[in-house]
């Protein structure tokens, strides 16, 4: 504890945390910064070792595992004070080494073939249909929602980055639209039903294609809105706008050139392609191994330095970057409420372990966006340098009802 106390306070700066251990011994860490305050309790005499030789996995699985407890604050309170140190820690030491060998090997871990990313998307988004409905908006918008102000509902928040997206991309009645790694099918629809357009939707999640088709049905859009079970790479058909919201960080970063280039040959001439993505404010990295391991295999989200030379090498031109801050902190925010409102629900599916493993994803990665640098990018590209306006008035034309495409294919 001697050792491990001495490690973490050489480094610690914001907030305040206190650790006590197995045999009572606790040391407490004040920073000089203000920040998040949390104190646990080590149960597990191995978790001191687990720490000290792999701190991205040691923290989460013990969590899990019960190797340590909360004795103030929640499990946000713990992730958000550990991340507001963590690149101090980062900067040396066993944590630098661990990703060091991360990056080396990058090609192995984010390897997503055809048939691999569809087991990699099923192992997560292919789990209890009733889970995600105990935490999302009733549209199940799983990416970052738009927050005009703080006290913006969550349904609201969604609404606002759906009407974001059409906005950017223009779209004009009986257009036809790809969305790329479609989900539930909530924007495909929303899409179809405010601008007239022809909307196909691609996903790899067998529960997710089959609940966006029964929407689609129920909704009498089935001859106007087609999900499929299919992999973005075997489409053959042009479309006049593309997007693709929140599947960028499966595509894996060796695969970025073959995204890229499949876009470009589907894309029509004069069209607009926009990624939503999350990113990374601070420049390439390593994917978390926690969330590697247990809740998105293959999984990475980029710097922008990453993703834009890949879109050059095309001849696309990029046409706008919007960079959303802490948007995507207050969506996970709302969706660690709704989650916490609705454990009980959650343990009758699963078990106290998955309970422990979906907190700490959902608190750890808001703590992400909060302290760590993590970021969304809405990247608009096209094959043509006038395929939008030449300002940004368009956007906000949109959002006030002057461009608004529902009314006129309502009428």
């Amino acid at each position: 504890m001697d050792i491990l106390g001495a490690l973490i306070e050489r480094n610690f700066t914001v907030g305040k945390l206190a650790i006590t251990d197995v045999d009572g011994t606790r040391i407490e860490l004040n920073g000089d910064q203000d920040g998040p305050c949390s104190a646990i309790r080590v149960h597990d005499p191995n978790f001191r070792r687990k720490l000290f030789l792999n701190p991205n996995l040691a923290v989460g699985e013990g969590y899990m595992d019960g190797a340590f407890s909360l004795e103030e604050g929640d499990i946000f309170d713990f992730a958000a004070v550990c991340m507001a140190n963590a690149k101090s820690v980062e900067s040396g030491g066993i944590v630098a080494l661990l990703t060091m060998l991360d990056k080396a090997r990058r090609a192995i871990l984010q390897y997503n073939p055809v048939g691999r990313a569809k087991s990699n998307v099923a192992h997560h988004y292919d789990l209890s249909d009733q889970l995600y409905d105990l935490f999302l908006d009733t549209d199940r918008q799983y990416s970052c929602a738009y927050y005009d102000h703080d006290k913006q509902s969550l349904e609201e928040a969604q609404l606002n980055k759906k009407r974001h997206i059409a906005a950017k991309l223009l779209i004009e009645p009986g257009m036809r639209v790809l969305d790329i790694g479609s989900g539930w099918g909530g924007l495909g629809i929303y899409l179809a039903q405010t601008t007239g357009a022809e909307v196909t939707g691609v996903t790899l999640s067998e529960e997710q294609h089959r609940i966006s088709r029964d929407r689609a049905a129920e909704l009498g859009l089935a001859g106007q809105v087609d999900f499929r079970l299919l992999d973005y790479r075997l489409l053959t058909e042009k479309f006049d706008r593309i997007v693709s919201v929140g599947m960028f960080e499966h595509v894996g970063i060796l695969h970025y050139p073959e995204f890229f280039h499949q876009v470009q040959i589907m894309l029509e001439e004069d069209g607009i392609a926009l990624l939503h993505t999350i990113g990374r404010a601070d420049g390439p990295g390593v994917t978390n191994e926690f969330i590697r391991r247990f809740i998105f295999p293959g999984g990475y989200c980029p710097a922008l330095s990453e993703v834009v030379p890949p879109i050059e090498r095309t001849g696309m031109f990029i046409t706008d970057v919007e960079i959303l801050r802490l948007h995507y902190a207050d969506t996970l925010k709302a969706w660690r409420k709704r989650y916490n409102a609705n454990r009980e629900k959650v343990r009758q599916i699963y078990d106290e372990k998955f309970c422990k493993m979906w907190e700490f994803y959902l608190a750890g990665s808001e703590a992400a966006f909060r302290y760590g640098g993590h970021v969304v990018f809405q990247i608009q590209f096209a094959r043509q340098q006038d395929a939008v306006p030449l300002t940004r008035s368009y956007i906000d034309d949109w959002h006030n009802g002057r461009l608004n495409r529902s009314r006129s294919a309502a009428e």
